[in-house]
């Protein structure tokens, strides 16, 4: 598949997948975006939030965002790209998984690297709301792997017009390896102390609220305690709460690598050989893809990091890139007399 020329110069002052990784996180000053809202029920009656951003308009462009493991629609990346997305032109609807948004959803069962499902019923009501809506989605680390995953299921059935998958998780076994590993053993630490919070936290919850049915599926759980690696609680928590028998069939079931050879929409993929999170041999080999799917493998960049430019003024390369590249995919139109260029 033809695309853009890109040339990604990682920056010298954060040499190394770490550094490219966490400056964000932890330096980049947080965008402010007056955002909307909307509570989406789920088919099996439990709720997403959706934050929205940009031009309004039944024929206006839109991307569908897809944070990461312990992120949500906050998460800077987000943020960054729906403030890129929106200068283009592009409304954008960034998705807090189940439990994401600041409040605990109202099942025991949460989201997970596998969660297309929860995707495709998003799709599937923002087609029936807005059957002229051109309709894209971007997904970063989990939403990736959920992203291509579903691609993968709906292959040319899939109503998307275009897709783009950020370091992408796409062996999780080999993933749950790799972050045990080294310096990576700092991240998975946060993760599994965020994830722990997380099922604590709808616990409080349902004795709060009454839900003692879905309390009682909490409780059945393992115990939490003494959890050290993804493979604790991927055993533990995330296949028990969603079918899987063992956290093995859950990443089998699960990784995107086994779907990406499905995928007819054309599909972009960034990805970095330094990514702290991802063993370089678990990304899909280039000739093995779909010619609908493009593949961008850089030396450098870390996870979700890709930042060019100066300590004085940092260039975040996906909110020039994305953006650039979806443009290609669904040309602008020119606006309708009902189309309104504001952004909520």
């Amino acid at each position: 598949m033809s695309s853009l020329h890109s040339l990604f110069r990682p920056t010298r002052w954060l040499p190394g997948g770490h550094l490219q990784t966490l400056y964000s996180p932890l330096f980049r000053a947080k965008p402010r975006l007056q955002r909307q809202r909307e509570r989406l029920t789920l088919q099996d009656g439990d709720f997403i939030d959706l934050d929205w951003y940009g031009p309004q308009g039944e024929q206006t462009r839109c991307a569908i965002l897809l944070h990461g493991l312990t992120g949500s629609s906050s998460s800077l990346y987000i943020l960054g790209q729906q403030k890129a997305l929106a200068a283009q032109g592009w409304q954008s609807v960034a998705v807090n998984w189940r439990g994401c948004s600041g409040e605990p959803n109202h099942r025991a069962r949460g989201y997970h690297s596998g969660a297309s499902e929860d995707l495709a019923d998003i799709v599937t009501q923002l087609v029936a709301r807005y059957p002229g809506k051109p309709l894209v989605a971007v997904g970063y680390s989990l939403g990736g792997n959920v992203l291509l995953k579903y691609l993968g299921e709906t292959g040319s059935q899939c109503p998307l017009r275009a897709a783009v998958a950020v370091s992408v998780p796409f062996r999780l076994d080999h993933c749950a390896d790799r972050i045990g590993q080294g310096f990576s053993k700092v991240y998975q630490a946060r993760f599994l102390r965020a994830l722990r919070h997380y099922v604590e936290s709808k616990q409080h919850a349902f004795r709060q609220q009454g839900r003692t049915d879905e309390l009682a599926r909490l409780m059945s759980l393992e115990t939490l305690e003494g959890m050290k690696t993804f493979w604790d609680f991927d055993g533990r928590v995330t296949a028990p709460l969603h079918g899987f028998a063992s956290a093995d069939e859950y990443y089998q079931r699960s990784s995107s690598a086994y779907f990406v050879s499905a995928i007819q929409v054309p599909t972009l993929i960034v990805h970095a050989q330094d990514d702290p999170f991802i063993y370089p041999h678990s990304v899909p080999k280039a000739a093995a893809l779909p010619d609908c799917v493009a593949l961008e493998l850089f030396p450098s960049g870390g996870h979700v990091g890709f930042i060019e430019g100066s300590p004085w003024r940092p260039r975040y390369y996906l909110e020039h890139r994305l953006p650039a590249w979806l443009d290609a995919q669904v040309p602008h139109a020119a606006p309708t007399h009902n189309a309104q260029a504001i952004a909520f």
